[in-house]
């Protein structure tokens, strides 16, 4: 397991360093090829995409002031400056430490909080599960860039293309058209594929042509004593903020770097350095969206709500192999749960190494010609379509979200709260039924149980 884990960071350091492609392509794409390993081996390799692919988009974010993932875009504010006044080094070292540091606490967070969360979770009965679930596509009115409106306009799609396949307890078929092949709905693999590793293929070909400046770097250099002085308070306040906006049902790592970003310039004594190379905005914007990893992880494997757009492909990694998030995964199958926190504490050590003395390295792989990288990411897509079921259903069903999505991105929709919507629509409806037959067709009643009613409040509050 730990060979597999050092092999999987350097894949997820050069997917992280490949503008476009990012965590959530990365874990859709690899999704596939774990199907044939071991449960723990195979949420490990995607949890350690998921750490080491957030820390590598800061190293093209301050080298070539292209964001490697969503989540480095506020690396770049004060990372590129700082390069390009030939602290290149500096910076990259401020990164590596940061991002260590808030991976570490948050997994630390993740083993101490999720144990406590899943005996709160127990309590948890069909109206509660319907109102989290609520609560949870609420919070996708800021998990993109995309606008509130049309955030929410894409997990109501998400939700609708749940309802795709037979009706669960009736067996009545919905908008199948007589495909037999879609009477158990949509397989997520597919159209997760499609979503982010395809329509990224289509965004990125209208840069095929674009050139790229790289800044050049003797070496990483570890922050200096004085460095430390700067920075302590800002890695300690974007650990606690990107551990709590993780735990947040579908916010995730780019909502958190901002905001550990914007809160790094509140407090700081020097605001005017600011957007022309402050340490401290690179150290908040860091420990934050590696904090978040850990804390998207908590409502991930104990709740299944998805903490952001690559815990989604991870949950269905987990659903796929057969291992059900919430409270019995941390009572019957605890020692794989612990297994897979270990992989991640272990995969953010090893990225900092790597981060320290193989950056340059990963940084060339940036410079890698458009051309070439896309078509073997669309085998892979492809390949990875066909490899869940042997269908070519699955390979067209992929290549038509690729379309979607593309659509969706010109139009600017972001396209995780769809697939955030697509893994809640099922448990929405499912609980939905159950709470009404509990309650004998008298829905106001869930509004009577406490528990419900506190998510109903904060979904409202989150609107």
């Amino acid at each position: 397991l730990i060979f597999l884990i050092f092999v999987t960071t350097i894949i997820g350091v050069v997917i992280g360093v490949l503008p476009g492609l990012g965590a959530t392509t990365g874990a859709a794409l690899l999704l596939p090829f774990t199907l044939t390993m071991e449960p723990v081996n195979a949420i490990a390799v995607l949890a350690t995409i998921y750490v080491s692919a957030t820390f590598a988009g800061s190293i093209t974010a301050i080298l070539i002031n292209t964001p490697g993932t969503a989540a480095a875009a506020a690396t770049t504010f004060d990372g590129y400056p700082l390069a390009q006044r030939g602290e290149a080094g500096r910076a990259l070292g401020v990164a590596v430490v940061s991002s260590t540091i808030g991976g570490v606490f948050s997994v630390a967070v993740l083993c101490f909080a999720a144990p406590l969360l899943a005996r709160v979770a127990y309590e948890f009965r069909p109206p509660e599960y319907f109102a989290l679930t609520l609560f949870g596509l609420s919070m996708l009115a800021t998990i993109s860039a995309g606008g509130t409106v049309r955030n929410l306009i894409g997990g109501i799609f998400g939700v609708w293309l749940a309802t795709i396949g037979a009706e669960p307890t009736t067996g009545i078929e919905r908008f199948m058209f007589g495909n037999y092949e879609l009477y158990e709905g949509l397989a997520f693999v597919p159209v997760f594929i499609g979503l982010f590793a395809m329509s990224e293929l289509l965004v990125q070909s209208k840069r095929v042509t674009t050139a790229i400046d790289a800044i050049k770097m003797k070496a990483v250099q570890l922050p200096t004593r004085e460095d430390y002085k700067r920075i302590w308070k800002t890695v300690a306040r974007s650990c606690g903020i990107g551990t709590f906006i993780g735990v947040l049902p579908a916010e995730g790592a780019t909502v958190a770097s901002m905001i550990g970003y914007a809160e790094a310039r509140r407090w700081s004594k020097n605001k005017e350095e600011f957007g022309k190379g402050a340490i401290e905005g690179i150290a908040g914007a860091e420990a934050a969206n590696n904090a978040a990893t850990g804390g998207a992880m908590v409502p991930t494997m104990v709740l299944g709500i998805p903490g952001s757009g690559t815990t989604a492909v991870i949950l269905v990694g987990l659903l796929v192999h057969g291992l059900r998030p919430g409270p019995y995964l941390f009572t019957e199958q605890v020692d794989k749960v612990y297994q897979i926190f270990g992989a991640m504490m272990l995969a953010n050590l090893m990225f900092m190494a790597m981060g320290l003395y193989a950056a340059k390295v990963f940084a060339r792989i940036s410079l890698v010609p458009l051309q070439m990288l896309w078509p073997i990411v669309f085998a892979l897509a492809a390949i990875g379509a066909y490899a869940l079921s042997s269908s070519l259903l699955d390979v067209w069903i992929a290549l038509i979200f690729g379309v979607i999505g593309f659509f969706a991105r010109r139009h600017g929709f972001a396209v995780a709260p769809i697939a955030v919507g697509l893994i809640l629509g099922e448990m929405v409806e499912t609980n939905l039924q159950n709470s009404l037959k509990m309650f004998e067709g008298e829905w106001w009643l869930m509004f009577t149980q406490p528990l419900a009613a506190l998510f109903f409040l904060l979904a409202l509050l989150g609107l």
